[in-house]
């Protein structure tokens, strides 16, 4: 049973971080002042760096050295003791932290529901509302062909 406990866990951890870093940084900041924000320390000040981007040419091909992609990191220590790593692609530190502050109180026993309902599930819905919008107009714009075929042998 705790097996199964981590398990989910894990799986609602990854579905946050997956939110926070398609999410705004600005958005994110908004939906943290619905919450009381507990006590805690940056073990890891936000800092910038670079990331090797790997790519393959075609489902099987060798892997290969596309090129550098910049990259924020943070990490943040709650005063209970769980420790949460925030990483975005870009430039943008506040939003590290911020995803690192997130990822400490997904993991908080007493913090985690909250933090779900207040922050990552309006961030999602704005995130899926977003996508259907684009789905949408992408749809309108759609062009069906089709083939004539001639009664010719």
């Amino acid at each position: 049973m705790e097996l199964a406990g981590r398990k989910a866990k894990e799986v609602q951890r990854k579905a946050a971080m997956t939110v926070l870093a398609h999410s705004d940084a600005a958005e994110i900041a908004e939906s943290l002042k619905a919450i009381a924000v507990p006590a805690h320390e940056s073990l890891r000040e936000p800092e910038n760096g670079l990331v090797m981007v790997r790519g393959r040419i075609g489902g099987d091909g060798a892997p290969f050295n596309l090129g550098e992609a910049t990259v924020s990191r943070a990490a943040v220590r709650l005063a209970t003791g769980e420790v949460g790593f925030g990483y975005t692609l870009g430039r943008d530190r506040q939003k590290a932290r911020m995803i690192a502050l997130c990822d400490a109180l997904v993991q908080s026993a007493e913090f985690s529901s909250e933090v779900e309902a207040k922050v990552i599930a309006p961030l999602r819905a704005g995130l899926l509302a977003d996508r259907n919008r684009k789905a949408a107009e992408t749809a309108a714009t759609r062009v069906d062909f089709y083939t004539m075929v001639r009664g010719e042998g």
